[in-house]
Parts: C-alpha cells; structure tokens; sequence
C-alpha cells in the first residue's frame, strides 16, 4: 500500500494526504526559493521529521521502561546549503521538562535511541546533525 498520494495545486504548494489516516499536510516553496514561506517547505519537513522521528524513538524506550517524558519540546533548525541547493545541517535541542527524574544511564539510553532514529540513519552521512538534549 502507498504511504502518501501528493497533488501540486500550483503556486508551488502542494498538498500531500497519509492514506492510511487521510491527515493532510500542505507545502509552500520558502521564500528564498520563490515561494510564500507560508507553510512547511519540504526541506522543512525534513528537518521536523529529524526531530519528531528522535522524539518518537526516545518515546518508544521510554514507554518501555516506564520512563516519564512527556511534555519533552524539540527545536529544529535547518541550515541550507547551496551548489547544488540542499540541507547541510539540522541542529535539534531537545528541552526536558523539570521533574523527569532520569539518571545518567537513563538518559545515556535515551539520547542513544535518539541518535539512532531511522530519519537520522537516512539522511545523506554529509548531513550535520547537530544534537543538543537539554535535561
């Protein structure tokens, strides 16, 4: 089964349905490429993908072992790079809410998992992925 089905409504947006759940998400070219920034760019969203998928992944060992971290908040920024036009570097930071009361080898654990997202194992190895987990 397909993940996604894409149409571009011109304007250089488009808008893309997950099939399985019907949730769509629109796209808009930035503003440095000719676009009206007014939704997520592509690129954008593979930034956001590098945090959500670590995020995700930390959520997954965390339910695993009882781990409390709701509430955890990640920033994204994406750094272009140009010849040719591409991602050269994300830099996320994680932000704990106080009160997690993980220890060292929790958040060893945790930070591992992070690091070894599949978004993280997929992107271009030329790609910074600069992590910063503030506990």
């Amino acid at each position: 089964m397909q993940t996604a089905s894409i149409i571009y409504n011109g304007e250089l947006r488009t808008t893309a349905t997950h099939l399985k759940s019907g949730t769509v998400i629109e796209t808009d070219a930035p503003v440095d490429n000719n676009g009206k920034g007014e939704r997520f760019s592509p690129t954008d969203l593979v930034a956001a993908a590098l945090g959500s998928c670590m995020l995700t992944i930390m959520g997954i060992k965390a339910r695993e072992s009882n781990w409390a971290i709701d509430g955890t908040k990640v920033s994204v920024l994406k750094i272009m790079g140009t010849e040719p036009r591409r991602i050269t570097g994300v830099n996320v930071v994680f932000d704990f809410p106080a009160g997690h009361n993980l220890g060292e080898k929790e958040r060893t654990i945790l930070e591992r998992a992070a690091l070894n997202c599949p978004v993280a194992k997929s992107v271009h190895p030329e790609l910074v992925q600069d992590v910063t987990f503030n506990w």
